[in-house]
């Protein structure tokens, strides 16, 4: 399963490997699409590549981190 999601991180986590321990964690590959990060906030597009249950727990334990996580619709990057 595909999902793409766009994640906004607090300051506190811009400097924290949450996208690596999620990966790890729950077998999930990552792929950036977009990202800009500043000293204030950090935003990326990925695109979640996985088994179903494995790509919604990632999902749960990226907001559980204080990560906002948003769900895209379609390709908005290509």
């Amino acid at each position: 399963m595909k999902m793409r999601v766009k994640l906004t991180f607090p300051q506190n986590l811009i400097k924290e490997p949450v996208i690596f321990t999620m990966s790890k964690q729950f077998e999930v590959m990552p792929n950036i699409r977009r990202a800009r990060v500043t000293d204030t906030v950090g935003e990326m597009i990925l695109e979640l590549d996985g088994q179903e249950s494995n790509v919604n727990e990632g999902v749960q334990y990226l907001r559980d981190q204080g990560v906002e996580v948003e769900l895209i619709e379609g390709d908005i990057v290509e």
